[in-house]
């Protein structure tokens, strides 16, 4: 049986985006970076970390895997990460009641910040 245990970011800049990602997650560095790489890690440890791997790569536009990172705060979490460095990407083919947001990282790496506290994405509605 596998499960995922890191999912690996490629970073040009490894201290920006290790603090952009610590603050954006609460995530903590397993061990102390080594120049090139870090995994970060949820402070209670139970969970899928993170590993920044600095390793020049230009991003793909559109990206072929993204993080999805759910909250049932949507507005309130997407301010936040706003001021972190996130900027806000528009897609034409985003529906109009899409309940996700595409933001970027500071690189351009793209995530999606989805609303879990809509009824129809809440665990009482499988």
């Amino acid at each position: 049986m596998l499960s995922i245990g890191s999912i690996v970011i490629r970073v040009d800049n490894l201290e920006r985006q290790m603090r952009f990602w610590q603050a954006a997650l609460g995530y903590e560095p397993r061990y102390a970076p080594d120049g090139d790489f870090v995994i970060l890690a949820p402070p209670d440890g139970v969970g899928t970390c993170i590993s920044l791997d600095r390793v020049p790569a230009a991003v793909q536009v559109p990206p072929r895997l993204h993080l999805d990172l759910y909250t049932d705060t949507q507005g309130a979490e997407v301010q936040r990460l706003l001021a972190l460095g996130a900027t806000r990407v528009e897609w034409s083919k985003r529906p109009a009641d899409a309940d996700y947001v595409i933001l970027a990282d500071p690189e351009g790496n793209r995530f999606c910040v989805v609303d879990t506290g809509r009824p129809e994405n809440s665990a009482e509605n499988p």
